[in-house]
């Protein structure tokens, strides 16, 4: 059965429960039985450089399965149990899973975004208690080793690195030239420091353990998109396997070769991509360690899809908006379907990319802390652009008022609550103080329902639209406005490749709408002319935004969110500045800083004679946190 809306999500449901569907109970299982059915069938590609005619290297099933098993052997060998972690700060590489894979076999894997910096790095490795780290030896232009070992030596608890050489995917000149400008990294730490691929071939092949009985906590992945620090969320094998499920039943098959370019510290790599492909018997093409941030990735990559046949691309906004600056220059007939989500997608972007691909994009909507997939516009049905779809079957959505509990009626905006198998039940984050209020009970024959944060609707077909974030509300002088309202205008102007809209402080109101944007390549535009475009295509008046600025790149997540503290520092900055400046304080912002209780905090310093008093009397009308740090 396809998947073409409500009535197909209704008659999947109504076939058996979900519990009743045999699933196998474990990723073990789900990778065994995968194995098994097609193993002669590729299962992984991985390119260390974006040119189509690179070396690659391609696993089977058969392979993937027996060195995800040998990593797992090693992992229980160095003590790592059901309960302990093994985290991994790795690139894209063949390793990346077979690390996430054998690490979720033997204990629970906690994939780190390399792009943290190492004090972000380490908390995550304290938090989690982490017994073991799978990281990249010491490899030019890149400094995660250097991260990695400045993060181990912040925690102790780390008892082994494991290291992963990228020397063994080159050839020719390059081979012979990397060990000469290998960088040094100075070990401060205490743990022994292995070789993955020394070691993993020690191992057997066949499982050296028993697999786990049944459903356990197999992965922690960090939060950490636009909304500020990471928090941990907890993911179980069903929310894994449901998720991988909801791939294989309504859009993969084993002839399916996906391409994606996205890092696999993130749910929508690791979980939804390469869950539906354990399920499924989809082949996965990884190129570069970068992903689509790899250098020649957007240049080459509509002969990437040609290369490897690619019948399914998985996106996000921000690269189909690099995409559809280049021309399509290869032979793409492969191509059945794109996968966008992380962020909304502007309607103007949807279509230009249909028009210039021939393929459509099937927006969806997922979140960590629900393990992932919540909706999707149905691949074989109507698909409503600036919509993320219906849910996904045995996936329950509420649209509830968050001042009173009740739900909102068609087409009202409230926050979006989740009811799934991928939603924990009032343990989705590792720190108990962070699951309270996290959930909204239902009627005593329900489930609990996870409030999301997002601010949305569901229309009278049953179709779901993002409106915005709870959080990223602006609220000028009491009043709420949607910062999508101005965003969504402005991805309208031909100049403009993104915008980003925040509150910025403002001695009046609280706050007032200031929005950041990044121009189109080869776009000329003015910050004059596109605040007056502005002005006039955003309905609201109180949303028009006072100031515009355009930026050569918005500051984004590694998987394309535009990242708004950044642009929320950017701001603070820049208005207390100009306060202490207007009343001739001889004083400015030094820096802009995280604080987990106060969140987002100005360090004010002298550059005159300026005290503290006269700084307060200058900032005293904003109510945004500032500190004295003097001189």
């Amino acid at each position: 059965m396809g998947f073409a809306g409500i009535a197909d999500r209704a008659a999947i449901e109504a076939e058996k429960s979900w519990e009743a569907q045999g699933q196998p109970a474990t990723t073990h299982g789900l990778l065994e039985r995968t194995a098994k059915a097609f193993p002669k069938r590729s299962a992984l590609s991985f390119q260390l450089f974006s040119d189509p005619k690179a070396p690659a290297e391609t696993l089977n099933w058969a392979e993937l399965h027996a060195k995800s098993v040998q990593t797992a052997n090693l992992l229980r060998e160095l003590g790592v149990g059901e309960t302990d972690v093994v985290a991994f700060l790795l690139p894209n590489c063949t390793e990346v899973v077979l690390s996430y894979l054998g690490g979720q076999i033997a204990g629970v894997v906690n994939p780190i975004n390399p792009l943290l910096d190492a004090g972000q790095i380490g908390a995550i490795l304290r938090q989690t208690n982490a017994k073991v780290l799978i990281t990249l030896k010491a490899f030019p232009k890149t400094d995660v080793a250097q991260k990695a070992a400045e993060a181990v030596a912040l925690a102790p608890n780390v008892q082994t690195v494991i290291e992963v050489d990228l020397h063994r995917y080159l050839t020719g000149v390059k081979k012979l030239i990397v060990p000469l400008i290998r960088p040094k990294v100075p070990v401060r730490h205490k743990a022994r420091v292995l070789d993955f691929n020394r070691e993993i071939a020690k191992r057997s092949s066949k499982l050296a353990f028993a697999d786990s009985a049944g459903d356990r906590v197999a992965a922690l992945f960090h939060t950490g998109g636009t909304t500020g620090m990471p928090k941990v969320a907890q993911h179980r094998y069903s929310g894994i396997v449901y998720n991988g499920w909801l791939g294989q039943r309504l859009m993969f098959s084993d002839r399916d070769n996906i391409i994606c370019p996205l890092p696999m510290f993130h749910v929508f790599a690791a979980i939804v991509i390469m869950g539906s492909s354990l399920a499924s018997g989809a082949h996965v093409i990884m190129p570069t360690p970068a992903g689509y941030r790899g250098e020649g990735v957007f240049d080459n990559f509509w002969k990437l899809i040609e290369r490897w046949k690619v019948s399914f691309v998985i996106t996000v906004p921000t690269a189909i908006s690099a995409l559809m600056q280049r021309p399509v220059n290869a032979d793409i007939s492969t191509l059945n379907l794109a996968f966008s989500g992380s962020a909304p997608l502007p309607v103007e972007l949807y279509k230009r990319f249909e028009e210039a691909a021939g393929v459509t994009i099937c927006e969806g909507y997922g979140l960590t802390e629900a393990t992932c997939l919540v909706s999707i516009n149905p691949p074989e049905g109507e698909k409503k652009v600036g919509s993320v779809g219906v849910p996904f079957p045995y996936t329950q959505v509420r649209i509830i008022n968050p001042d009173t509990g009740e739900d909102c009626a068609p087409d009202t905006v409230g926050e979006i609550c989740v009811s799934s198998p991928g939603v924990a039940r009032g343990d989705t984050y590792t720190d108990p103080l962070k699951n309270e209020h996290l959930y909204w009970p239902g009627p005593a024959h329900e489930h609990q329902f996870l409030r999301t944060g997002d601010l949305g609707r569901i229309d009278a077909d049953g179709y779901l639209w993002i409106t915005g974030r709870a959080k990223d509300l602006i609220i000028r002088g009491g009043h709420n406005i949607d910062p999508a309202e101005i965003e969504e205008a402005l991805a309208a102007h031909p100049a403009i490749a993104f915008a980003g809209a925040i509150g910025q402080p403002d001695a009046h109101a609280g706050e007032i709408p200031c929005v950041y944007v990044e121009l189109c390549d080869g776009a000329s535009a003015t910050e004059a002319e596109l605040l007056e475009y502005a002005r006039e295509h955003v309905p609201e008046k109180a949303a028009r935004p006072r100031h515009l600025e355009i930026l050569p790149e918005l500051p984004k997540t590694a998987v394309g969110k535009i990242f708004k503290p950044e642009l929320r520092k950017m701001a603070i900055a820049r208005v207390y500045d100009a306060a202490l400046a207007a009343a001739g304080v001889g004083a400015e912002v030094a820096e802009v800083v995280e604080d987990s209780r106060r969140g987002l905090v100005a360090k004010i310093r002298r550059t005159g004679t300026a005290t503290e008093a006269d700084a307060a009397k200058a900032l005293g009308a904003f109510t945004r946190p500032w500190d004295w740090i003097g001189d």
